[in-house]
């Protein structure tokens, strides 16, 4: 019903920024959140940020004050600002689509943060 897919991971020295894109594709109407979570190497797949169809916003503490979520004007793209990156941040991110029935993922991006 819907498809995800992730754009804009890569390798970036620690104190760097980069932006990550989902573009979602298919039935996305109706009331629904989009987020970004990761999985590091050895740990469980996380949630980083998560944003309402409404505009409110959820983002982990540990990310908190460094990285945006935000969703483009058509609410067909979520968007992830990451800035004074770490190297704990290194990991695969991976896009959600949820409404109150269904969730869908992205296929994932990687992200390397070097020290």
């Amino acid at each position: 019903q819907v498809q995800l897919v992730e754009s804009g991971g890569g390798l970036v020295q620690a104190g760097g920024s980069l932006r990550l894109s989902c573009a979602a594709s298919g039935r996305t109407f109706g009331p629904n959140a989009m987020g970004w979570y990761r999985q590091a190497p050895g740990k469980q797949r996380e949630l980083v940020a998560v944003i309402s169809s409404g505009g409110s916003t959820n983002i982990s503490d540990s990310v908190k004050g460094r990285f945006t979520i935000s969703r483009g004007n058509a609410k067909n793209t979520v968007y992830l600002q990451m800035n004074s990156l770490k190297p704990e941040d290194t990991a695969v991110y991976y896009c959600n689509f949820r409404n109150g029935l269904y969730n869908f993922w992205g296929q994932g991006t990687r992200v390397t943060v070097s020290s």
